[in-house]
């Protein structure tokens, strides 16, 4: 009998079940090799340094009883423990993370890549690449792809680096029709940026800014355009630099807290290259405030110190605190679009939904001047005035004398707080509303045959103007029987997100009878919004590689972050695929099973 079928007759003969009898029965020398795998994958997976605790990890599994690791044992030469063949484990084990990822990717009908650049902790620049595709029933998914060390950031070299990675994982280039970036000029140059050289080999290739950072950016702009908001944002991070760098203070603060009956005091950072992080500040600040005066009148009266004098100056005063309370009402819906932008699968859909209903949300804000919905911030601000006894301190006319509250507050509201907000709108409506090619998508969802019907063909025709492997001619064919489908059968009362994934999905006859439409409802989907997922592969990477492992670089740098982003959890990782690549080589272990094909 062929010894591969003794196995399954012992199985069968004893009542197992079918799919156990059809298990392999691992000999000591494969279950050492898949030990010794899932010791070094629980390790990178956790983000611990591999090559350092590999070794000692192995003894301690030795040391509770896992005896076959003996096995790995050949002589005193050879233990299977040494930096080579961790490596060359740690290679394999990428292989066998990636290897469905990459077989996905060439089945989908429509590919989205974000692109972005970092440097290291070794002060090498680093290019990141992120994917998006749509499986056989349609839905998006997004998973790192590679990592690559580049000399420098000019747009030739990243296009190339791009370029080399597409063709050397054999991603079909002609199925790749969306791009996101974070806007840099090095990225979105007309003639010379990243998007366009990429274009040249790929038409058809839609460049979109980041969502995210276009957000940040209004934010800024808007806050620039108004110069106390600008100072503003300059002494928050001020009074966090105070009293993050001194103990002393910080102390002080937690005392006057606690006379005042304030909890979880803290004077949190602002920070550029965090988005909206501003919110979080102003949130604290304004639960505090009377803490952080106290506290700043104290160093100042007592300790003589010039930086809390000048500090509480700035502080202590009618417009300081309006102007807290009013990005304590704004900041949290631009906040909440932040978060949204920030989501993995985050798609067009949200910008097209969303952003108006922030931009109305700030109109009604500002046309309710004085006269603020109860429960509000602004709705708050004399109170909390007068509470504070500073509405005369510091906002005096040149004679001296105080002026009136109602006059502090129609002066912030025209010097101020419209100002400001007007600027959030004005970018906001800049930079989101005109949306191009994405906004053409529309015409796919629920309210599209509802529209104007010379509209709705307008952007069909740019759409497959836009993509080449869409025929105009059949699109349109394809929309006059698509308008009664959304309206009436399978696809009524659905949402668009609903609407595209049943229209790219591989197993309904949809994508039979409407090819083209298809096709475009996988580009939607795929096409990036954000570069949102390349930022947190950086974050990923700076953990991975520390001041400790600042040695860690090229495709031993790659194979962690692959685990570590894309990898299953370490009791469903195909540790038998990984064994079946380690033997594809000649090792010095084999088992003892003289008619095993794998290793002999």
């Amino acid at each position: 009998m062929d010894p591969k079928y003794a196995g399954w007759l012992y199985h069968t003969e004893h009542g197992l079940p079918i799919n156990e009898a059809f298990q392999p029965v691992l000999n000591l020398e494969h279950e050492a090799i898949i030990g010794g795998f899932k010791c070094l994958y629980w390790l990178v997976k956790h983000e611990i340094a591999h090559h350092t605790n590999y070794p000692a990890l192995l003894d301690l599994a030795d040391l509770l009883g896992c005896e076959y690791f003996a096995k790995l044992k050949i002589d005193q030469r050879t233990n299977y423990r040494s930096h080579r063949i961790v490596d060359e484990m740690l290679q394999i084990l990428g292989e066998v993370v990636e290897e469905p990822i990459l077989e996905a990717i060439k089945s989908s009908k429509a590919i989205g890549l974000e692109i972005d650049e970092s440097t290291d902790i070794s002060v090498i620049k680093q290019l990141d690449l992120h994917v998006r595709y749509t499986d056989k029933e349609g839905r998006m998914f997004c998973q790192f792809l590679d990592l690559v060390s580049i000399p420098d950031g000019t747009a030739i070299t990243i296009a190339e680096a791009v370029k080399e990675v597409i063709i050397r994982k054999e991603i079909p280039q002609d199925r790749i029709f969306g791009l996101g970036t974070d806007g840099a000029a090095v990225m979105t140059g007309r003639r010379n940026g990243t998007a366009k050289l990429l274009t040249d080999s790929w038409p058809g290739l839609v460049s979109v800014h980041c969502a995210a950072h276009r957000l940040a950016l209004a934010c800024k702009d808007a806050a620039d355009e108004v110069p106390y908001m600008k100072i503003f944002r300059k002494h928050l991070q001020d009074l966090h630099l105070y009293f993050r760098n001194s103990a002393n203070r910080t102390s002080a603060l937690k005392a006057a807290a606690s006379v005042l009956g304030v909890e979880d005091l803290k004077v949190t950072e602002v920070k550029d290259t965090r988005w909206i992080s501003q919110e979080k500040a102003i949130s604290n600040l304004q639960r505090n405030l009377p803490a952080v005066l106290a506290t700043l009148a104290e160093e100042a009266e007592l300790k003589k110190d010039p930086v809390a004098r000048g500090l509480y100056t700035y502080c202590a005063t009618y417009r300081f605190v309006a102007a807290v309370h009013l990005q304590s009402d704004i900041l949290p819906y631009l906040a909440q679009l932040s978060k949204l932008f920030q989501k993995e699968d985050i798609n067009f859909m949200a910008i097209k939904n969303h952003v108006p209903v922030t931009i109305e949300t700030l109109r009604i804000i500002k046309a309710a001047g004085e006269w603020q919905p109860e429960g509000s911030f602004l709705a708050q601000v004399e109170e909390k005035v007068a509470n504070l006894n500073i509405s005369a301190e510091e906002d005096r006319v040149r004679r001296g004398t105080a002026l009136p509250t109602d006059t502090l507050w129609a002066r912030f509201q025209t010097q101020f707080m419209e100002p400001y907000i007007d600027g959030l709108i004005e970018h906001l409506e800049l930079r989101f509303q005109q949306l191009g090619i994405l906004g053409a998508f529309s015409s796919l969802g629920p309210q599209g045959p509802q529209a104007d019907e010379s509209r709705a063909i307008s952007d069909l025709q740019l759409l497959a103007k836009q993509f080449p492997p869409i025929s105009e001619m059949a699109l349109l064919q394809e929309w006059q029987s698509y308008k009664v489908l959304i309206t009436t059968v399978i696809l009524k009362d659905k949402s668009q997100l609903e609407i595209m994934t049943a229209m790219a999905s591989g197993y309904d006859e949809l994508h039979l009878l409407y090819p083209n439409l298809s096709l475009l409802s996988a580009i939607a989907l795929t096409i990036p919004v954000s570069s949102v997922n390349c930022e947190r592969d950086f974050s990923a990477m700076n953990r991975i590689k520390t001041d400790l492992r600042n040695r860690l670089q090229g495709n031993s740098l790659t194979a962690c972050m692959k685990m570590s982003i894309n990898g299953p959890q370490v009791k469903d990782l195909q540790y038998s695929r990984a064994l079946e690549i380690f033997f594809s080589k000649p090792r010095r272990i084999a088992c003892s099973d003289a008619t095993c094909q794998l290793c002999h």
